[in-house]
């Protein structure tokens, strides 16, 4: 999906003009932190890697195309960077004993119960669409192009997660 409003500020910030980074961040955060959420499971870390993530993507502003899907290409620097973490942790020992305690950047007994539930229960797939749609606030048509399927891909997804959940809820409360 093109969005023309931020292609100007992509273009805008190849000529020199700072202030539309501030502009471009806005538009595209939600989408390549969840990216990373998605990834990495931890507010703390995802955090971390987004803002490595615009640190790239500025570097390796030159290597944009203008006119296609610019949120998706960010998505790629993203999810590249979160999977290179994910490679990074599998090699190191942690000796924070406590670490396994922190997830999304706060305790695991503070989780909202649902969020935990939907990495419990949904697929990657549906638990990646189900963030950006309904925590994210995207919209199926933008989740479609960040993810490169099809919208009807992304409305199947989304809706047969929102039936899992609510199952378990139902479940839970009978």
């Amino acid at each position: 999906m093109k969005d023309e409003h931020l292609e100007k500020n992509v273009e805008a910030l190849r000529q020199g003009n700072t202030r539309a980074f501030d502009l471009i961040y806005e538009r595209t955060n939600r989408a390549a932190f969840f990216t990373i959420l998605y990834l990495v499971h931890d507010k703390m870390h995802a955090e971390d890697i987004l803002q490595e993530t615009y640190l790239r993507a500025m570097r390796s502003l030159s290597q944009y195309r203008a006119g296609t899907n610019f949120t998706a290409w960010l998505c790629t620097i993203a999810r590249s960077l979160a999977l290179n973490h994910l490679k990074k942790a599998r090699h190191e020992v942690s000796t924070d004993f406590e670490a396994d305690a922190y997830k999304y950047g706060t305790r695991e007994a503070e989780i909202p119960y649902l969020f935990d539930l939907a990495a419990r229960i949904l697929s990657p797939e549906e638990y990646e669409i189900v963030m950006l749609c309904q925590v994210a606030g995207y919209k199926r048509r933008e989740v479609a192009g960040m993810l490169g399927i099809p919208i009807g891909t992304v409305t199947w997804r989304n809706n047969e997660a929102l039936k899992k959940l609510k199952r378990h809820l139902e479940e839970d409360n009978a």
